[in-house]
């Protein structure tokens, strides 16, 4: 079996991280992580979410090397298609892939308002109107997707990339105490409640605060 490693930095502030490492994990490959110092450069840079690094996540499959998270994703949906990390319906999977490109591209306001910090809890945060827009568009994809394919995950009743991405918005709403309807407070809970989640959580309680400037309520 090709040996499999996952480069990854902070597990309690690096959203990137998160998101190809639950992907690797619902594809069912054993692998071995990784760790990026959270002093260099460039973890410093995705960390404070000025952008995502080509560090983290970075999958090596024997001699397959993959960096880019939706790369992942779909590099993984080809090596291990009983996971169904993609739809197997097509207009669905379109629909799938169209979210999670928004997700890998967009809603920069609310990576900036809200950095994901899973060890925090802030009560009364203001949030911009910025954020706010994009927190709207999250919670219409997330009603849109719940609705049409019934959840309890966006696209019926597994976990797919779609929730992959979103993961770390999810870790955000708890932060930061988002006000969520009953459809997407349930999807929320159904992802945290996840055990790829609760070992994830777990282990970003588990680190030391070691990264001051997100530590900031802003």
């Amino acid at each position: 079996m090709a040996k499999t490693t996952l480069t990854l930095s902070s597990k309690n502030y690096s959203s990137w991280s998160l998101r190809g490492w639950l992907m690797v994990k619902l594809a069912g490959l054993p692998f071995e992580e990784t760790p990026v110092a959270t002093d260099s450069a460039d973890a410093r840079a995705e960390l404070l979410l000025l952008s995502p690094s080509i560090l983290v996540p970075c999958l090596n499959h024997g001699e397959v090397r993959v960096w880019d998270t939706m790369a992942i994703g779909e590099y993984l949906n080809e090596i291990a298609p009983k996971a169904h990390l993609l739809p197997t319906n097509a207009v669905h999977r379109a629909h799938c892939r169209s979210i999670c490109g928004e997700m890998h591209s967009g809603f920069s306001a609310l990576r900036a308002s809200l950095p994901m910090n899973i060890k925090a809890k802030f009560s009364k945060f203001k949030v911009w109107s910025k954020a706010q827009l994009d927190i709207d568009r999250v919670l219409f994809i997330w009603n849109v997707c719940l609705a049409t394919y019934k959840g309890p995950y966006l696209f019926g009743k597994q976990p797919t990339l779609a929730d992959c991405m979103f993961a770390p918005v999810v870790t955000r709403f708890i932060t930061y105490g988002i006000a969520l309807d009953p459809m997407c407070e349930a999807y929320c809970q159904t992802i945290v409640s996840m055990p790829e989640m609760k070992e994830w959580i777990a282990a970003a309680t588990a680190e030391p605060d070691d990264i001051e400037e997100l530590e900031v309520e802003f």
